[in-house]
């Protein structure tokens, strides 16, 4: 009797002991960033075998950096060899599809879509919003949505143009931790990683790094007008895919941050023609 209960406290001991769980730290975020937002391969593959990218959420508008440099590189040297200006903004804007593997836009169209064709409950819309195919009411969303932020950035001077671009970029991927945050999963199962829930300082500093960098590019009351203007028609946009889909998926936050885009050169081509 003495050896059993020797043997049966020895696997107690065992089974009790601590698991070694890998923390991400900033590399690690970097990494899973440039993994998930971007084309961009990562050099040896990711270290962490389950990533989570609500912990890296607080690189998300380093990474929207990179896209917008990336754009303004794109149109400065179309225009430095002689193509048109008009032109060499619509480049310009390929470019940062191209380097996201067109990550927003086709979330975007796919929301649109699923929007515009009429099915009588949220399940439907759920299941036709996974759907690959993309129908006639994406397509045009998508078109009007490059339209929009072409005809901005066209009215503006080169450097106007790469300035836009540029905070189009930053700011509208550093505030999608908003939406990861505060709109809950539309399904419950769902293991995307954009429907991981980031931590509050975690989205704070997404959004403060966003929101300094705006205030360094175009100014102080340039920026509090965009954060107006995105603050009213995005937390429309959001009340509206609530009803519609009851919660976020990986396409509804790509919507947003295409609506965010849109909101951020309006806004500067406004206040830039007064």
């Amino acid at each position: 009797m003495p050896k059993e209960n020797s043997k049966k406290e020895t696997a107690d001991v065992t089974i009790e002991q601590p698991v070694n769980v890998v923390k991400q730290d900033w590399m690690d975020d970097l990494q899973i960033c440039l993994t998930f937002l971007t084309r961009i391969p990562v050099t040896g593959g990711l270290v962490i075998s389950n990533p989570s990218l609500a912990q890296s959420t607080r690189f998300f508008p380093v990474i929207g950096a990179l896209i917008g440099l990336i754009g303004v590189i794109t149109v400065a040297v179309a225009d430095l060899i002689g193509i048109p200006f008009g032109a060499s903004v619509l480049i310009a804007l390929l470019s940062m599809v191209l380097i996201t593997g067109g990550l927003h836009e086709e979330g975007f169209a796919q929301t649109a879509d699923t929007i515009f064709k009429r099915v009588e409950n949220r399940d439907q819309r759920l299941d036709l919003i996974k759907n690959s195919n993309v129908g006639a009411f994406g397509i045009l969303a998508l078109i009007f949505s490059i339209t929009l932020k072409w005809a901005a950035l066209n009215s503006f001077s080169l450097g106007g143009a790469a300035v836009g671009i540029f905070i189009m970029a930053v700011i509208s991927t550093g505030g999608l931790p908003i939406f990861m945050r505060y709109m809950p999963q539309a399904e419950k199962d769902s293991s995307s990683p954009w429907t991981e829930q980031p931590e509050f300082d975690k989205t704070t500093i997404s959004v403060v790094l966003a929101l300094i960098v705006s205030f360094f590019a175009v100014g102080f009351w340039t920026t509090c007008a965009i954060l107006i203007v995105l603050i009213v028609v995005t937390g429309l946009a959001s009340w509206l895919l609530m009803r519609l889909f009851s919660g976020s998926t990986s396409h509804l936050l790509g919507a947003l941050q295409q609506i965010s885009e849109i909101c951020i050169i309006l806004t500067i081509a406004v206040l830039n023609n007064e």
